[in-house]
């Protein structure tokens, strides 16, 4: 009796956090399919690559304008914002602002691939793919309590902001080539223990609750989409060709 007693509610909760994974990895992918294709756009449409770009007349150089780092500034806004009130949001109001970010992080991320050979942007994102798969797994099937993972990752991404703010006036090169080994590093952690953190959360999400499981879905796909983001452009930066 006892054996069979708590089985349909095992199943629910199976199932609950099938559908909740597959929502946050399908949200996910739909903000880094738009992040590319902006992006994308952003370089090589001209009525977006005029706001991206400028050319200085001193120098006959293309150089970024303004509009990007705006945009970039605009994007973490929308980030603390669907953090801060995701909970109380409509679920489409969620949906839409996760997708607009995505738009906007693309916009901003244009410039930033400028720089570097079409090949090696490729090459880099499909290692950051293969990277970021392998620990996402890890996150979903280990028997490993990762929680104590949380504050050790915290603090080191809290330590690489700041160390990132303070070489952008001594522009050290290995300074920055010990940021992104130690980025790497840190949001590969972060991949799995939000993975497992995401999972937790399916297994306690009510039955049947529709907007609940939605909104989780988009945090979700944020948490691992900035993951995903990360980690791509630290492995750019160490092992990037430049043009």
């Amino acid at each position: 009796m006892n054996q069979y007693s708590n089985a349909p509610g095992r199943a629910a909760s199976f199932e609950i956090v099938n559908v909740f994974m597959r929502g946050v990895y399908g949200w996910m992918s739909a903000g880094l399919g738009l992040t590319a294709l902006m992006a994308f756009a952003t370089l090589n449409v001209p009525a977006i690559s005029r706001l991206a770009f400028a050319v200085n007349p001193e120098t006959n150089m293309i150089a970024p304008t303004m509009l990007p780092m705006i945009a970039m500034f605009a994007g973490l806004g929308m980030v603390f914002f669907l953090s801060l009130k995701i909970s109380t949001m409509n679920p489409s109001t969620a949906t839409t602002l996760f997708l607009a970010f995505s738009a906007l992080n693309g916009f901003a991320l244009g410039p930033i691939l400028l720089a570097y050979t079409t090949a090696s942007v490729v090459s880099t994102f499909i290692t950051t793919a293969a990277m970021f798969g392998a620990m996402s797994v890890y996150g979903m099937v280990t028997k490993k309590d990762l929680t104590s993972w949380g504050s050790l990752l915290f603090m080191g991404l809290i330590g690489i902001i700041i160390a990132s703010i303070v070489n952008m006036f001594i522009g050290s090169s290995a300074m920055s080539f010990a940021i992104s080994v130690i980025g790497v590093i840190i949001f590969l952690g972060l991949t799995a223990y939000d993975t497992q953190k995401l999972k937790t959360m399916g297994e306690n999400l009510p039955v049947g609750d529709e907007a609940a499981i939605r909104r989780g879905s988009i945090l979700g796909a944020l948490t691992l989409y900035l993951d995903f983001y990360n980690l791509f452009l630290m492995l750019l930066r160490l092992f990037g060709e430049r043009r």
